[in-house]
């Protein structure tokens, strides 16, 4: 537990990946390397038609990336690897053939906005507010913000990344398109993931793979874009504002 981690279940078809890390499930290196393998490991599943990616705990979705790791970082390989967890998530995410809904049922920040954004579907309850705080430490969400833009538009992610202290609730994501379905409690939350699940599981899995495809048609430059991006912070992690004002952040 004091490392986090990842584990999934398989049952009738659909998998269900969950994450955890004590810390409202921020998101170190491990974590972001198990997290895309599982991935990547299920989509050439052929036992799996439907992928479900959650949490542990009720409040907190993904904190983003953990700050412990991040002050750690001494070099810009180190940092640039850092950030390539993100990018590999999200690739994987893209790349995946199986459909993957997301169950959001607290807040997320940062990664956790990406990780939302790089699933098909997000379902989430009123308490998933969202926030790209990286501006506020130095950086930006230069690795995340092809997903969320991709999802949510340039005007949307703007306000947000630019705005990067200020919550921004559910509501506000579901109109935007980030969230579909918005559910007064976590258990409101799960029906409405099985019964969009029960009904996807048993469509043509050649159907939702063309599908996806399409979903995520004029993206086939990630691998590269999300590498650039992800230099891009982990040159700026270096910086001594990103480290005066990480160490703040983690004083509070």
């Amino acid at each position: 537990m004091e490392n986090g981690g990842v584990d999934y279940t398989i049952n009738e078809g659909i998998a269900n990946i969950r994450f955890w890390h004590p810390k409202s499930n921020s998101l170190p290196s491990s974590v972001l390397s198990k997290l895309a393998k599982t991935i990547t490991d299920l989509g050439n599943k052929e036992e799996v038609k439907l992928i479900i990616l959650s949490s542990e705990g009720d409040r907190a979705f993904c904190a983003g990336a953990s700050f412990d790791e991040l002050i750690s970082i001494e070099n810009f390989e180190g940092g640039k690897e850092f950030f390539m967890g993100f990018a590999r998530v999200i690739n994987a995410a893209r790349k995946c053939p199986k459909l993957i809904i997301g169950r959001v049922q607290g807040k997320a920040v940062g990664g956790g906005v990406g990780m939302a954004s790089a699933c098909d579907y997000s379902m989430a309850t009123k308490y998933a507010s969202v926030k790209l705080s990286e501006l506020a430490i130095g950086i930006g969400p230069f690795v995340v913000g092809p997903a969320v833009q991709r999802k949510i538009g340039l005007s949307a992610m703007s306000e947000l990344a630019i705005n990067a202290t200020e919550w921004r609730d559910a509501n506000w994501a579901r109109e935007k398109g980030l969230y579909t379905e918005v559910y007064d409690d976590i258990e409101s939350l799960d029906e409405g993931i099985k019964k969009l699940s029960d009904k996807l599981v048993n469509s043509n899995p050649e159907a939702m793979a063309k599908l996806k495809s399409i979903f995520w048609e004029d993206c086939d430059h990630w691998d590269e874009l999300l590498e650039n991006r992800a230099a891009m912070s982990g040159q700026l992690v270096l910086s001594e504002f990103t480290r005066n004002a990480i160490a703040s952040f983690k004083a509070k």
